[in-house]
């Protein structure tokens, strides 16, 4: 167990580095010199040499480029993400100031899309009507393939222009969270749905469910107690997986509905060239889908306890 335990930690940090690394790479591998695209669009009008040499040398970006990522790299360590080209603000206090509205939306999502897909797969798995396993099964596919911003825009027609439910952009609280946040679930739902079904089809298939049966068990009882929980570990991990795509989606969602927060500063980042912002939010990013998964990964002995014995004998094996 302390191996798995050891393990799993450390691909956590490698793969931070890994992130940290490549995005340096290829935004400074860019073409453009953002200290000149920030300081035209501070002024508005195109400033002189001297001011953009006065400007890259503030940044650090007339050093040379393995000094740079050497520089970054250990103030990242120390949490310091550098300070915005374009604004001046330190990323961290981007980060934290846009952070609020997208952590309400990936939450209300994902809670979405757990729970709509979960919904879906055990009422498939269950029904013994054929016609209606058909039907069910068949609806995940249809929403893994709408894309975000069609579905965004659909849902805009039906629920705030004709129906007037909700408001239409920028709005706060519940009510302007939910139609960005169906947008985002949608998907994330779809795959955990068929994910989730598919193990528990499998799972109905073992010896043990069986066994259940002939203690006098229900099929609802068998479902709940003996097939939901090792069926469980596979969608758990897709849902971990789309906590990135969930982020990533943001940027799309957020732009559709004009909604302040992480998706419009990386939009607005990528528009003026903005790399140590970028650069911030590629790690933030990382830095969750990394947490998000490495405890999903400590879950499993938790969830199937012959993960933790296949650890054991590891290490019995070794010792």
């Amino acid at each position: 167990m302390r191996r798995y335990v050891i393990g799993r930690v450390l691909q956590a940090v490698g793969v931070l580095w890994a992130a940290f690394t490549l995005s340096f790479a290829v935004l400074y591998l860019l073409p453009g010199d953002p200290a000149e695209m920030a300081a035209n669009a501070a002024t508005g009008t195109p400033v002189d040499a001297h001011a953009i040499a006065e400007m890259r040398a503030r940044y650090g970006l007339d050093q040379p480029l393995w000094q740079q990522y050497w520089t970054a790299l250990t103030h990242a360590v120390r949490g310091d993400l550098g300070h915005s080209i374009n604004s001046g603000q330190t990323v961290t206090g981007a980060l934290a100031q846009a952070l609020p509205t997208t952590l309400e939306l990936a939450v209300l999502a994902l809670v979405l899309a757990v729970l709509g897909g979960a919904a879906l797969a055990l009422a498939a798995a269950y029904t013994r009507r054929s016609w209606l396993r058909n039907l069910l099964t068949a609806l995940p596919p249809i929403g893994a393939s709408m894309p975000q911003f069609w579905v965004g825009l659909l849902l805009l027609q039906l629920f705030s222009f004709r129906l007037k439910l909700v408001p239409a952009f920028g709005g706060t609280g519940f009510s302007g969270t939910i139609l960005p946040a169906i947008t985002l679930a949608l998907p994330v739902g779809a795959v955990i749905a068929q994910v989730l079904y598919a193990s528990l089809s499998a799972t109905w298939r073992q010896p043990f469910v069986e066994v259940a049966f002939a203690k006098g068990a229900s099929r609802w009882w068998v479902q709940l107690r003996h097939v939901l929980r090792p069926a469980t570990a596979p969608a758990l991990t897709v849902a971990g997986l789309w906590v990135g795509t969930i982020l990533a989606g943001s940027v799309v969602t957020e732009t559709v509905f004009s909604r302040p927060g992480i998706g419009r500063l990386t939009q607005e980042s990528v528009l003026y060239q903005d790399i140590p912002v970028v650069q911030g939010i590629v790690v933030f990013a990382s830095l969750v889908f990394v947490t998000v998964n490495l405890l999903i990964d400590l879950a499993y002995p938790l969830l199937d306890p012959r993960v933790a014995q296949r650890g054991s004998r590891k290490e019995h094996s070794h010792a």
